[in-house]
């Protein structure tokens, strides 16, 4: 990989592409930090130090949700918009046209989740607005409908602008603009964990001893999960496809062999971010209410069950007043599996597939062309899918069994790392295609 970077550097094509992507970055860090007009910071900070499991909002928008930025919606708008119209397309056959005609097609659904993407921005501003105006967490000295009008539109407008420099990153950059700036916030929350960490477990140590064991535990435990991950993320089963001879006018075309590569990770993220978001979301909906997760023997039942969807409240062994409300985790490593085989069913069809390759007079040896085909690859693609949903369960586990066990409060959790390591991975595939094609044409130039 520092082959690859020290490469692209040498070409100034691409070490301007690198530089606009930089400058990209610095300018969604300068946004994150300036606040909505109006807002009391100070309220916020102490609702997310109550509440740790709006956290996850946190990390994706790279701390700006706290602070109620511009950009505290950050592109979250967009990224739901594209899942709509992903599953939308299952649903309604002129948007599966439109995904076939190629191009024109790909160009008009992408206006689309433009469109989508500003009318779910401005839902989400409104409804933050109102809820949290209930928190009294916004300074109305003036006409209230004039400041939180102002946040509104202060916040519709940051989600409009993230995504048209992810779009911009995406066409004079290098990589996905929208997963890069995804990247930005997960990385921009990294040091400060790192430093939680330092100073509880290394700086509060007993002894000099207990510190490096402490430090090497630490490094040890990320390492081995972004190796994990990394695995996880590159991990594929090839399909061997044989193609049949034609002849084709007086030459014999096809005869060669290829492979369909099913990757073990087949959904990516989506399925942790979806169950995520559902375990968040009443917990979300109860703080705008003023409800708040409690344990104690005056605690309402709803308090309760929010406790049940709270993460920081899971894998506390103190007692089993404590350990019963691990329920919630449970619960949440079922949804990952679900939306795993979910997500996957919707964006890969096996009858599909098995059609185009029986019109290309393609097919699996051994395995017959038409109805077998397709159940031989269903039945392969539901395994792969377990594994690589038993893989993302363990990735997501992990970080908040030792946050539970041992206190170790990270924001980067499973999520996060598995977004990190993902985007960085087709960040360097594409830097190397480059390298590559600028190769290429300057030998052909000789």
């Amino acid at each position: 990989m520092l082959t690859t970077i020290e490469n692209a550097l040498k070409t100034k094509e691409i070490r301007m592409k690198l530089l606009f992507v930089l400058v990209a970055m610095i300018i969604v860090r300068i946004g994150c930090n300036i606040p909505v007009p109006g807002v009391n910071t100070s309220v916020m900070q102490e609702l997310f130090d109550s509440n740790q499991s709006l956290g996850f909002l946190d990390v994706m928008t790279g701390g700006s949700f706290s602070r109620m930025s511009i950009f505290a919606l950050n592109i979250t708008p967009y990224i739901t918009a594209s899942i709509i119209l992903q599953l939308l397309t299952i649903a309604i056959p002129r948007l599966e046209e439109m995904q076939k005609d190629g191009e024109d097609g790909r160009r008009k659904i992408n206006e689309y989740t433009r469109y989508l993407s500003i009318v779910l921005a401005l839902i989400e501003g409104i409804a933050l607005v109102i809820g949290f105006r209930n928190q009294n967490m916004f300074d109305e000295t003036g006409s209230k409908y004039v400041t939180l009008t102002l946040a509104v539109v202060a916040m519709t407008a940051g989600a409009a602008f993230m995504m048209w420099l992810g779009e911009q990153i995406t066409e004079k950059g290098v990589g996905n603009g929208i997963s890069i700036v995804l990247l930005i916030n997960i990385v921009a929350r990294i040091p400060s964990d790192l430093s939680t960490l330092y100073t509880t477990f290394v700086a509060g140590a007993a002894n000099i001893t207990n510190a490096i064991v402490a430090a090497t535990i630490i490094i040890l435990i990320i390492v081995a999960m972004f190796v994990f991950i990394i695995l996880l993320q590159d991990g594929e089963r090839k399909i061997p496809v044989q193609y049949a001879k034609k002849i084709q006018g007086r030459k014999v075309a096809g005869g060669q062999s290829s492979h369909i590569p099913l990757k073990v990770n087949t959904a990516g993220v989506i399925p942790v971010i979806f169950a995520s978001s559902m375990m968040t979301l009443p917990i979300v909906i109860a703080s705008f209410a003023g409800v708040r997760p409690a344990t104690g023997p005056n605690a309402t039942i709803i308090q309760k069950l929010l406790t049940v969807c709270n993460q920081s409240d899971w894998c506390k062994f103190g007692s089993w007043g404590e350990f019963k409300y691990s329920l919630g985790l449970l619960i949440y490593i079922l949804l990952v599996i679900f939306f795993a085989y979910f997500y996957t069913s919707v964006t890969f069809n096996p009858l599909e597939i098995s059609n185009n390759m029986k019109k290309q007079g393609g097919f699996i040896p051994g395995v017959r062309p038409g109805k077998p085909t397709t159940e031989y690859l269903t039945n392969v693609l539901n395994s792969i899918i377990f594994i690589g949903a038993v893989g993302m369960v363990i990735a997501c586990v992990l970080p908040i069994f030792f946050s539970g066990a041992f206190g170790a409060d990270v924001s980067f959790g499973g999520t996060s790392l598995i977004i990190v390591v993902g985007v960085i991975i087709e960040t360097v595939k594409q830097i190397e295609s480059l390298v590559l094609v600028r190769h290429y044409r300057g030998f052909l130039g000789n």
